[in-house]
């Protein structure tokens, strides 16, 4: 098993970024080149969206430092990209704490979990993510960590093994999970708080592309910052992917400044449109439409005519265009939309019938 290094979370002054714009061009960014592309906010003050939740978060801190005890454990769910690791991340710095890091799937016995438990300091913090991969006996094993902050060590075999009860430092489990509905019953109970991700409103994408090109040292205009962020499907992760691939066009075509000519220029390269489809989703689109006659059809016969995986088209193209409203799914299939064929400027074959 390979750990994840240990995050230090003092309080130094070189990562406050409170301070004005200049102090904060000038300081611990412009000195550290490694975080260049370290896009993610360092302070709870720095998360653009998700208000609600920061709000609640701030709250939960709060009582924290007053009553100078740990915090309780915390489970972070929703869809990639939305600000799991980042929040995260960002609660260790506010109480000036250490954070270690894991993943469910790396925990394949309790042994691997035994030496980030041990190595857990008063009030730090062990963030694991994707929590509903941890095989059953490493969810067990949890447990009593989490609960009365001790563990159960068998030592030796058979008729001469004992059983060594081992105190623990109170620390918080932090789990992040893309898919809640996977979480056993006993260990989602022992979350003493559970938020929830949604997507990004437009506004909140625009502050965070605007934030994110100072970081990168990149020229962006109001105008490229939208044309960004509407193709950025209501997540952050994939607003930085699109500015980074805006500033690499800037840097290799034009000036360096990324202009909406430049983002035109460049989406059109990366077969994006306005609202953020790939080529992929236009051919699941034009498929359902010219072959299927606009549905209903089933994700195994359009999977085979993509010569796609049904399963990556549930889980990679589906979803956004269930978002959109671009496709609906009824008990006999997948059935194209009205505001579809409005997008893609088509219409459905004459033997062709819109099924509702």
């Amino acid at each position: 098993m390979v750990r994840e290094p240990v995050i230090k979370g003092e309080d130094d002054p070189e990562d406050d970024f409170s301070g004005s714009e200049d102090t904060w061009h000038t300081g611990y960014m412009a000195d550290d080149a490694e975080y260049d592309d370290a896009l993610r906010p360092q302070r709870l003050s720095e998360v653009v969206g998700q208000r609600q939740v920061v709000e609640r978060l701030e709250v939960f801190l709060d009582a924290t430092r007053k009553r100078n005890e740990p915090l309780g454990h915390l489970l972070l769910d929703g869809p990639p990209g939305l600000g799991k690791t980042t929040l995260a991340s960002v609660l260790p710095k506010e109480l000036g704490t250490e954070l270690q890091i894991t993943s469910g799937p790396s925990l394949s016995a309790p042994k691997d979990l035994l030496p980030f438990l041990t190595n857990a300091s008063h009030g730090s913090f062990l963030f694991i993510d994707e929590i509903h991969r941890m095989p059953a006996t490493v969810e067990e094993f949890i447990y009593p960590a989490m609960e009365d902050f001790r563990v159960d060590i068998t030592l030796g075999e058979g008729l001469n093994a004992r059983t060594v009860n081992m105190k623990l430092q109170k620390f918080t489990v932090i789990g992040a999970t893309t898919r809640s509905g996977m979480l056993t019953a006993p260990l989602r109970d022992r979350f003493v708080r559970r938020e929830h991700l949604d997507f990004y409103e437009d506004d909140e994408l625009i502050e965070i592309v605007r934030r994110n090109s100072k970081k990168l040292r990149t020229e962006i205009s109001d105008d490229s910052a939208f044309e960004i962020a509407r193709r950025s499907r209501g997540t952050p992760r994939k607003a930085n992917n699109l500015l980074r691939w805006a500033r690499d066009f800037a840097t290799s075509k034009a000036d360096g400044r990324i202009t909406t000519e430049v983002v035109n220029r460049a989406f059109e390269m990366l077969e994006i449109d306005q609202l953020g489809l790939e080529r992929q989703d236009r051919r699941y689109l034009e498929t359902l439409i010219k072959t299927f006659s606009g549905g209903p059809a089933g994700v195994q016969a359009l999977g085979h005519s993509l010569n796609i995986p049904a399963d990556t088209l549930e889980d990679e193209v589906e979803p956004f265009l269930l978002r959109c409203g671009f496709i609906q799914r009824s008990p006999r299939g997948r059935v194209v939309t009205m505001s579809a064929l409005e997008h893609l400027k088509m219409s459905l074959p004459d033997s062709g019938k819109l099924f509702s």
